[in-house]
């Protein structure tokens, strides 16, 4: 129980000390024995799988996990200090060897993750987890821009769970598309510190939150290409591919 705890509701030792009754010591070397005897996860075989790869990270290492979107069903995940390109380009490997039938793959856009799916499957479509891309630019842009600019691209980050059909698609890219437009020359402004004699981007936080979105763009919206895809699949405000 406290094991669940710790692993799946992220609470802290001192929370579960508190409840449990249990020193720190005794709780980790009951989790870490644990983990060290991991279950063995057996791979469940069906026709045009559409898998999720994301990692969750705590203090001491992350947990990359391969989730199969059909049946809700995580088929492999490793253990590692960080999201590396070789060990996931082994494990999409694997899971190819293994027999799976890989039609797509969402995964939050980690650079690592990406090259190793394009290396192992240089056709697969990849689709990007928009409730990542969400999450990270109203984390830059903050609750209250400062600016004109984040304020009117905070608004158009706050629509992207809410498309639906084609047309909201390209409604939604030509307002991202008139942004750049109006604020292109803001978003060059730079600004210049005497003590180093270096520059840099002035708003460099709505920037960045601009330009996540538009490298991301070419794979932000292919779940709207499957004849299946329904509204009840958008759990959670993750868009991705189903069968």
């Amino acid at each position: 129980m406290w094991f669940k705890k710790w692993v799946l509701e992220r609470q802290t030792y001192k929370s579960l000390q508190r409840d449990s009754g249990l020193s720190k010591d005794t709780l980790q070397r009951l989790f870490y024995r644990f983990l060290n005897d991991a279950p063995v996860t057996p791979i469940i075989h069906h026709d045009n799988i559409h898998l999720r790869v994301d990692a969750t990270y705590f203090k001491k290492f992350c947990v990359v996990c391969y989730q199969d979107n059909i049946i809700s069903y995580t088929q492999l995940f490793r253990f590692s200090d960080a999201e590396r390109y070789e060990e996931i380009k082994e494990d999409l490997i694997n899971l190819l060897n293994l027999g799976l039938q890989i039609a797509s793959i969402t995964c939050d856009g980690h650079k690592a993750t990406l090259k190793a799916v394009r290396k192992v499957m240089p056709d697969i479509i990849i689709q990007r987890c928009l409730v990542h891309i969400q999450r990270m630019c109203l984390l830059w842009l903050t609750a209250n821009p400062s600016y004109n600019a984040g304020k009117e691209l905070r608004e158009l980050v706050l629509m992207i769970h809410r498309i639906k059909t084609p047309n909201d698609k390209l409604y939604w890219i030509q307002q991202l598309m008139d942004w750049e437009q109006k604020f292109k020359d803001f978003l060059k402004e730079k600004s210049y510190k005497f003590q180093t004699g270096r520059y840099w981007f002035t708003h460099r936080l709505i920037r960045r939150s601009f330009f996540t979105i538009k490298r991301a763009l070419p794979n932000m919206f292919c779940y709207l290409d499957n004849p299946k895809y329904s509204q009840n699949n958008q759990r959670h405000r993750i868009l991705f591919w189903t069968s």
